[in-house]
């Protein structure tokens, strides 16, 4: 529990230097994720046309409020590991004519699981997923399967998404399911963890057989912005073998390449826990002080490794042609904290999650420049989820509620911000262990600029004065998600157990001096004089 009576430390600054701009926020850097898997797809997002739960076209109606709110810009599917077991050919044609699949994650799922999760029924393909993303407001991010369909089936998928009208079979299949207009999608994922669930190859391996596949792709109606499959979290061996065997090619080859994506989840290992895939995480709801560190800390680790990864992406492709795509981020806890249990890798985000996810989209921010897309792992019902569902029930989680805050931020420039807080001391393992005080990003979108600061301390409060250098600031609005216990989360029964509220800041000229609750989230709105 925290303290309801916290100490409070006026020692800190935040500086915002509006004359050193860093890039664009790509609103894609606020991108989701929807894997089928779980209980992400049947029952989170789709509900199926003829169901009683309010839907659009079968698709869970309040998801799709929430999501446009937020403004989503992009969403990956259908995988994950998922996507490199997948046929398209399945999910397209009359519903009542498809194939029924064994999923990949069946193995893998809790007692009591849904049929529909072990055996996909394939109502929910790409016509669906393109009218679930039109209704949102989103793009949509398709994950080809390189593991085991051949390189001409993803100029199939291509095509059946994006020849125009009456030119091709596939177009003509398409517009049979009422869709004669091409889809016009632009994102597409060659692979997905080919290191691992996606095909075991080396890197060179790997860079062949992308090369391979994008010589499948017929002409499309629209661009194609091609994402290669880069390396889990620190294996810069994967991002050096994949540039070099590029490079072998030629200069050229990386004009085909709009982003290299990088995986990275974070889970709590310490006190001698082990690395092992469930046994070494931690729990979701039951945590103390120092689990909240570390997770945090581990979190942390995002920015070196964007800043590692692209020093190596550079060393080959010298102007920066690719940029780095971070399409799955997230938290990731041993089973048991999920309020659906027959769902796979479900679990209920807390406020350690909302600080940690606000933590991650900072970093994004601070590094537009580098990073062109990310997305959280994963939309609802599994992992760091914006939202839970089931059945008629449906609530948003604290990371939902810091996406709300956040989207602000998309499509400014962000520009640099410093921060100076005393660090956050514990001991961790018998070991002293420190974290920093106070951080966040800063973003200009004309005569507006948006803040946001994360505060890790999970006692003390921080008086931060916050000065815009070059300018006056007439007004300010402030928005704060925090609470009394650590282990705050929104439920079902709850769903407003955690919300952000209203807080004020003292304007003074170029100065705000703001409070920034322990374990909070902050967000200011800055009107420049």
């Amino acid at each position: 529990m925290l303290s309801s009576a916290v100490a409070v430390a006026a020692d800190s600054r935040v500086e915002i230097l509006l004359d050193e701009p860093i890039g664009r926020i790509s609103p894609n850097l606020y991108g989701h994720f929807a894997e089928n898997l779980g209980g992400v797809i049947y029952d989170g997002i789709w509900v199926g046309r003829d169901s009683k739960i309010a839907n659009v076209a079968g698709v869970r109606r309040a998801l799709i409020e929430q999501m446009r709110s937020i403004k989503a810009p992009i969403v990956r599917f259908p995988g994950g590991c998922f996507a490199d077991s997948y046929d398209w050919r399945d999910g397209i044609g009359p519903p009542e004519q498809r194939p029924r699949r064994t999923n990949f994650w069946a193995s893998q799922l809790p007692a009591g699981a849904p049929r529909d999760q072990r055996y996909d029924p394939n109502q929910f393909g790409t016509n669906e997923f393109v009218d679930f993303c039109r209704a949102t407001g989103s793009q949509p991010y398709l994950a080809a399967n390189v593991r085991s369909l051949p390189a001409e089936e993803f100029g199939h998928w291509v095509e059946y998404c994006n020849a125009p009208a009456g030119s091709t079979t596939l177009a003509d299949a398409r517009g049979s399911q009422g869709d004669a207009a091409p889809f016009g999608v632009r994102y597409w994922g060659v692979g997905n963890e080919p290191w691992g669930c996606g095909g075991t190859f080396t890197p060179a391996e790997y860079a062949e057989e992308f090369c391979r596949y994008v010589a499948a792709v017929p002409e499309s109606t629209s661009p194609l912005s091609l994402v290669a499959s880069g390396p889990d979290k620190d294996d810069w061996n994967w991002t050096s073998g994949f540039f070099d065997a590029v490079a072998r090619r030629g200069q050229s080859e990386f004009g085909a390449i709009f982003g290299f994506a990088l995986h990275y989840y974070t889970w709590n290992l310490s006190r001698g826990r082990t690395q092992d895939f469930v046994d070494g995480k931690g729990d979701a709801v039951a945590f103390d002080a120092v689990d909240w560190y570390e997770l945090l800390r581990q979190g942390d680790r995002m920015e070196t490794l964007i800043d590692r990864h692209w020093q190596i992406m550079g060393e080959t492709d010298r102007q920066h042609v690719v940029k780095l795509v971070v399409d799955e981020w997230g938290t990731w806890y041993r089973p048991g904290s999920s309020p659906t249990p027959e769902n796979l890798f479900e679990q209920t985000p807390t406020l350690r999650d909302a600080v940690y996810s606000a933590m991650t989209l900072d970093t994004f921010n601070r590094n537009a420049d580098k990073v062109a897309m990310a997305n959280c792992a994963q939309l609802v019902n599994c992992l760091n989820s914006l939202y839970l569902a089931h059945e008629d029930r449906f609530c948003v989680t604290p990371v939902g509620h810091v996406f709300a805050m956040y989207a602000d931020h998309q499509d400014g420039q962000a520009v640099r911000a410093i921060f100076s807080a005393p660090r956050v001391a514990y001991e961790r393992d018998g070991s002293a262990a420190s974290f920093w005080g106070l951080n966040g990003s800063a973003s200009l979108h004309g005569k507006t600029v948006i803040l946001t600061v994360t505060n890790p301390h999970i006692s003390v409060a921080r008086e931060a004065t916050v000065r815009i250098r070059g300018a006056n600031v007439s007004s300010a609005e402030m928005s704060v998600l925090t609470h009394a216990d650590m282990h705050a989360h929104n439920s079902f029964d709850d769903p407003n157990s955690i919300v952000p509220a209203a807080s004020t800041a003292a304007v003074s000229g170029s100065e705000v001096t703001a409070m920034f609750p322990p374990a909070s989230v902050t967000k200011l709105t800055l009107q420049l004089a």
